[in-house]
């Protein structure tokens, strides 16, 4: 019997797999795929981050801030072009790990992006549920806090599990159906965007560029390290690998072309931001509509509150997308039980897997309050990268003749600057947030020796073709794992 825990998969062994009928539907083109990388990246944090960056640490050199962090992240998304276009499977850094480092490793990753998903889509539908009860509060529609707030406060956020009950539903329809909803809230989202650049720069006071970098170049690093979180969410689009037309291609245009798009949206955002008004105004929860009503344009200014509300639909959307597709690929290398990976044999989406994730996001979002474990979500973010650039350097010594239809340059540099950026941000967290880190993995290690190092098909040798069959019930086939 293999019990050795560092067993790797086989590239060849994962096209293997995704030539079979267990692989997801191939639907999503590039122009899809970089609108839904839009609409991971483009949410709250253009909203919110810029403010509270601007007016503690960076000034009007927020700018640079938003540079420095779109450098550090172009490092990682280079990396996950190189493995997306090799091994176009779903599971992300998940499946990435697994073929570099082993399974134990890949099943940590796993773990941390259950737990970075999950929490983050429960935590934004808390924030989409404020942003709605906000607006219905000044039409004069008030809600009462008993359904609009968790207990303690009231008896459950209502509209924050509505909201998610309603965009599981739009994800059993399939990934096409999907990525059309998305296409939709992203373009609404981008053009509340612009309208506020447009808008904005006819408010510019060159005066308030002065000082430039009122705490130093400290204060502009410490702010990079602060907006690098408006960026988490490019990673979300390799988690789509197995639906994706072409995927050696359209992937790295999917990452990189998402990446850039909104880097160039959240350079501009800041400058105008800090040319409408002083940047020490600027701390506060809804910066970009406090900028607008302080110089008197407030149509636009509610104009933009409506857009965050799409903002944050699109990052909830693929938030519950993201983690789907990592229970799906760790069901189906026999991790975790076996109903993650069944499909629909008309959606040919994880129905069963959407419904559970869904239900336990809905029921955290509707009777927890919003925390400070939202940094848990960074943290597992940040683990993630490490571990990519980690497999990019391994692959590359161990395996070098593997076919790479896009390769990240200036390798192990790039990697390397990836790793130790992501590492100096980690230790920008709390204390009590790395030592609730440390609890979540070894409570993911636990599982894992409970149930997935037992389970695990590559242990007890077996593939997809030679133990995987269908059966018919009533018309329909479902997956049997024996």
């Amino acid at each position: 019997m293999n019990i050795n825990i560092f067993r790797k998969k086989s590239i060849n062994d994962l096209l293997t797999v995704d030539k079979s009928s267990k692989s997801l539907k191939r639907a999503i083109g590039p122009l899809s795929l970089i609108i839904m990388g839009l609409g991971c990246i483009i949410g709250a944090g253009i909203f919110i981050v810029t403010g509270i960056a601007s007016a503690n640490y960076s000034g009007p050199a927020l700018v640079l801030s938003f540079v420095i962090s779109a450098v550090a992240c172009i490092f990682t998304a280079l990396c996950y072009a190189e493995f997306a276009s090799m091994v176009p499977i779903s599971g992300s850094v998940y499946t990435y790990t697994y073929v570099a480092m082993g399974e134990v490793w890949a099943w940590m990753i796993g773990w941390v992006l259950i737990f970075e998903y999950l929490i983050s889509a429960s935590a934004v539908a808390v924030g989409w549920s404020s942003y709605i009860v906000g607006l219905l509060n000044s039409t004069g529609f008030i809600l009462p806090q008993i359904i609009t707030n968790p207990p303690g406060i009231g008896l459950i956020n209502l509209p924050a599990f509505l909201i998610i009950a309603l965009l599981t539903g739009i994800l059993i329809l399939g990934t096409k159906e999907s990525a059309r909803f998305n296409a939709v809230i992203v373009l609404i989202n981008v053009s509340i965007i612009l309208l506020f650049i447009i808008v904005g720069a006819n408010f510019i006071n060159p005066a308030n560029y002065h000082p430039f970098m009122p705490y130093g170049w400290t204060g502009v690093v410490q702010g990079a390290a602060m907006v690098f979180f408006a960026y988490i969410g490019f990673d979300a689009v390799s988690t789509a690998a197995e639906e994706t037309k072409n995927p050696q291609r359209t992937l790295p245009i999917g990452i990189i072309g998402s990446l850039i798009i909104s880097s160039i949206l959240y350079i501009a955002v800041a400058a105008v931001l800090n040319g409408i008004v002083p940047y020490n105004l600027l701390n506060n929860a809804a910066p970009v509509t406090f900028a607008l009503e302080k110089v008197g344009a407030n149509w636009t200014a509610s104009i933009v509150s409506f857009g965050a509300l799409f903002g944050l639909t699109s990052v909830l959307l693929t938030s519950l997308f993201g983690q789907t597709r990592i229970f799906y690929s760790m069901s189906r290398d026999g991790l975790l039980p076996g109903v993650f990976s069944k499909i629909h044999p008309n959606f040919r989406s994880p129905v069963l897997s959407t419904i559970i994730v869904g239900a336990v996001a809905s029921i955290i979002a509707a009777f927890l309050p919003l925390s400070i474990i939202i940094e848990l979500v960074n943290i597992g973010t940040l683990s993630a990268f490490i571990f990519l650039a980690l497999s990019i350097i391994i692959l590359r010594k161990q395996q070098p003749d593997i076919e790479r239809k896009f390769k990240c340059p200036l390798v192990p540099v790039i990697p390397v600057l990836s790793i130790i950026f992501c590492v100096f941000l980690i230790f920008q967290l709390s204390i009590t947030t790395l030592e609730r880190f440390a609890v979540s993995l070894i409570i993911g290690l636990t599982v894992y020796f409970a149930y997935g190092s037992r389970k695990s098909r590559l242990r007890n040798k077996r593939t997809v073709k030679k133990e995987d069959e269908f059966y018919e019930l009533k018309g329909y086939k479902f997956y049997n794992s024996k």
